[in-house]
């Protein structure tokens, strides 16, 4: 069988150098798009330079003290309240037990008077053998019924008393119960800030760490000279004020001597052994302190400088470690003088002093927020619990900003 030619022309095969449109569009978007990606590889948020971690760190362990603060009062306030609710449902209990005996001795005045029946007046004088019964049985009825009456009474008073105080123990438990949440809220805080304080230290290298223990240790030895150039400054005032005291008195005596009295040694010359308040030694006698403050004071610099060494711990309050509201306390316990238990109502017991008039014992009060305290020891430093991963030790007073002082006694 004879074959067909095809009817169509075969097409002549073109070589062209010119590449295909779509392939060159999604190179040239892919090129692009992998240009931008390089130019934007860069980390999204630069490294913070270690001066800026540190200021971090302090702001969060700040704020961690000022958490611990909202922590120790809420706790004081949730001992107070346990203690009361613990003492109003002893009370309830009792009067409970009191309802109880009242209803006990109604009840036998109601069987009494089930055994016995009730009998009308007019029928008790009929029954009665002689107008004599009758009167004699009508005033031993007339005592049942008082004695009914006063156990009605009684049991009245007592269910209205067990009310009230069911309705103060039910109160005092709801107040209990949002202390505690408080009390819950402010231990999440601190754990939260410290828990950030750790991550930011724990991301340096070495190498940064090394510098933020430098910048540490300037910033420590900024704080030291500050302190020496107060207690230079109030060593030059109490020598000034010895000098002049010394020559009031000799000019004392030697009026006395010119007038021909006596020798000038006796009272009101002065004895000149005052010494500035903040030298470190709790005499001055010049500023409205006694011997008696200084006592005190030493007593609470012996059992503070006997913690030097300690951990702090938030919410401690000893006798292993301490917070910085808790050292002051403790150590204020030891002079006989009861302290509060936070910052904010340490600050407002005693008197204010100024920070050129402070003396040994002296309590000082740091940030805007009150959040911490030392025990000021002379020299212009002090001794005081830090913050956590810090113990016990003696620094400078100008380590952190100073709001305001007081002395407790």
């Amino acid at each position: 069988m004879p074959v067909l030619a095809s009817h169509r022309k075969p097409r002549t095969k073109v070589r062209t150098t010119t590449p295909a449109v779509g392939f060159t569009t999604a190179a040239l978007a892919s090129v692009t798009l992998l240009s931008t990606q390089s130019a934007t590889a860069a980390p999204s948020e630069p490294k913070p330079a270690i001066e800026d971690v540190q200021k971090k760190v302090d702001e969060l362990y700040r704020q961690a003290g000022s958490a611990t603060q909202q922590y120790n009062r809420a706790k004081a306030a949730s001992t107070a309240q346990r203690t009361k609710v613990d003492t109003l449902l002893s009370d309830v209990a009792k009067r409970t037990e009191k309802i109880n005996e009242a209803r006990r001795e109604l009840g036998a005045f109601a069987a009494e008077q089930y055994r016995t029946g009730g009998i009308a007046p007019t029928a008790t004088f009929f029954l009665a053998d002689d107008p004599q019964a009758y009167f004699d049985q009508s005033r031993l009825m007339s005592r049942s019924t008082e004695r009914q009456q006063k156990a009605v009474d009684d049991f009245r008073t007592q269910q209205a008393a067990a009310s009230k105080k069911r309705a103060e123990a039910v109160q005092s438990l709801e107040s209990l119960t949002e202390t505690q949440t408080t009390l819950r809220s402010s231990k999440q805080k601190v754990q939260n800030k410290l828990t950030e304080a750790r991550s930011l230290l724990a991301k340096l290298t070495a190498e940064e760490k090394a510098r933020l223990a430098e910048l540490e240790r300037k910033k420590e030895a900024e704080a030291k000279e500050k302190a020496e150039r107060l207690a230079a400054r109030q060593a030059a005032e109490a020598k000034e004020r010895e000098e002049r005291e010394a020559a009031e008195k000799k000019a004392r005596e030697e009026a006395a001597k010119e007038s021909g009295g006596d020798s000038g040694s006796g009272a009101g010359s002065g004895t000149g052994t005052g010494t500035s308040p903040g030298s470190g030694t709790g005499t001055d006698t010049g500023t409205g302190t006694d011997g008696s403050y200084a006592s005190k004071a030493q007593k609470v610099l012996d059992f503070a400088r006997a913690q030097i060494g300690k951990p702090y711990v938030w919410g401690a309050s000893g006798p292993a470690s301490y917070d910085c509201s808790g050292l002051t306390q403790a150590a204020w316990r030891e002079a006989g003088v009861t302290l509060p238990r936070t910052t904010w109502d340490q600050v407002k017991v005693g008197t204010r002093v100024a920070t050129s008039d402070l003396q040994p014992g002296d309590l000082v009060f740091f940030y805007d927020d009150i959040s911490h305290v030392g025990i000021y020891k002379g020299d212009g430093m002090m001794i005081h619990a830090p913050k956590p991963g810090a113990n016990v030790r003696e620094e400078s007073i100008y380590y952190m900003p100073i709001y305001g002082s007081v002395r407790p006694a």
